[in-house]
């Protein structure tokens, strides 16, 4: 690294942080990615990880591989803690602090149990990697107890069987229906004493409809698919109470040994890191040009920010905003250095949204076309392939798909991690 060139330092690795690199490896810049985990993972198909679908590998990749053609680009496995007063520095969790010329802040979002946190141990949401294959060990595990428990504990078995699953959104929507498929294609082939009627499935919603961010219609259109799956959608009901034996929906006791949480998410700490204005949900408010206000060295993006685009609109958490956030960022820097004019207000793209309910079922609302069942399906496939990093993670999931659609085989259905409870 020349201390002459700009310093710039990205803290996070995800789609906002590797995309803002990835434009800002074409300038004489020196960048430090600073990330706690050691590789940038796909997120929107963490939910197949946690179902069998896919193994960890097929959705992720080292982030210093992805950057290691560049040798101005520097990876760093430390988490930031805050801005160092009064000079351009970040302080890490190791005790280290980094200089920076422009600073870009995308550490993404973590769960929010508005304000129940200590119903975490019991709900886990799918965030991570170890999320997905501790959610995909307590689903296996739930079988394999069932199986055990066929005849000596009927009361029990039935506990096993029953997967409640928190949130209908797009996550809670997919999240169900794969595992309906698991549960009730899959592996019924292999177990013995384990039908499609012996489960159960319950997703619970507090709104009046599925997928609130889409067209009324598909909404409605994925509740009747995920109920011919044989899930039971419960809407405008309210999760009161979750422990280690059940959940408490109103006034209702339900015994599961399965519950996941796709309800909420709220930003990583980083406006308390920053010492900047942040929303209901902990994002750093930003202006136009995406930067802190005062503090114009400074970029939050992706999930991190509250960000209001030129149309006025709040951005979407999504994938396709946080990348064209990152290269939106990359512009502004770049012109600064050229000494050019800024790039205008940032203005989000919307590219639709989509959800998969499960084989040959999705919705896809592209504003001015709605499309669902075998057309969005496909659809939903060829983006997820298309936004996953590397030649060799599409090849790998794509041959996934198409084995599972073929045979119905999910083949990671590997319990890792966990140790089995007693019966």
């Amino acid at each position: 690294m020349d201390p002459k060139r700009e310093q710039v330092v990205v803290v996070g690795g995800g789609f906002a942080g590797l995309s803002a690199v990835a434009r800002l490896a074409s300038e004489d810049v020196d960048i430090t990615l600073v990330d706690k985990r050691n590789h940038h993972l796909f997120q929107p198909l963490l939910y197949q990880v946690a179902t069998a679908g896919l193994s960890p590998a097929d959705i992720a990749a080292p982030i210093r591989s992805i950057v290691s053609r560049n040798p101005r680009i520097q990876v760093l496995l430390d988490e930031m803690t805050g801005l160092v007063p009064g000079a351009r520095r970040i302080a890490l969790a190791t005790g280290a602090t980094l200089a920076f010329d422009t600073l870009i802040v995308a550490t993404g979002a973590q769960h929010s149990y508005f304000g129940r946190d200590e119903w975490a141990p019991f709900a886990p949401g799918v965030k991570t990697l170890d999320d997905a294959t501790r959610i995909r060990g307590a689903i296996l595990l739930a079988l394999e107890r069932a199986e055990t428990n066929r005849q000596e504990n009927v009361s029990r078995r039935e506990e096993f069987l029953t997967f409640v699953v928190v949130g209908g959104g797009p996550t809670g929507v997919e999240m169900a229906g794969a595992i309906a498929e698991l549960t009730r294609q899959t592996v019924t082939m292999d177990f013995r004493f384990i039908t499609p009627r012996c489960v159960r499935i319950i997703l619970v919603q507090s709104a009046d409809r599925l997928l609130p961010g889409f067209a009324e219609d598909l909404g409605a259109c994925a509740k009747r698919a995920l109920e011919s799956l044989g899930v039971q959608v419960r809407l405008n009901a309210r999760v009161t109470g979750i422990d280690a034996m059940g959940v408490m929906i109103g006034d209702e006791r339900l015994e599961t040994a399965t519950v996941i949480w796709a309800a909420g998410v709220q930003a990583s700490g980083a406006a308390a890191w920053l010492d900047a204005e942040a929303d209901r949900a902990g994002r750093a408010v930003v202006g136009p040009d995406l930067t802190l206000a005062g503090r114009p060295e400074i970029f939050v993006i992706g999930d991190t920010a509250m960000v209001t685009d030129a149309d006025g609109k709040v951005v979407p958490g999504l994938a396709p905003a946080a990348k064209q956030q990152g290269d939106y960022v990359a512009q502004v820097i770049a012109a600064r250095r050229r000494g050019m004019p800024a790039p205008p207000p940032f203005r989000y793209r919307h590219q639709g949204s989509l959800a998969t309910i499960g084989r040959q079922r999705a919705v896809a609302d592209f504003g001015w076309l709605r499309l669902s069942g075998f057309m969005a399906w496909a659809l939903w496939s060829t983006a997820h392939l298309f936004f996953l990093v590397g030649f060799r993670n599409r090849m790998v999931v794509g041959a996934n798909w198409l084995w599972n659609y073929l045979t119905f085989d999910r083949g990671a259905r590997l319990i890792t991690g966990v140790d089995a409870p007693s019966a």
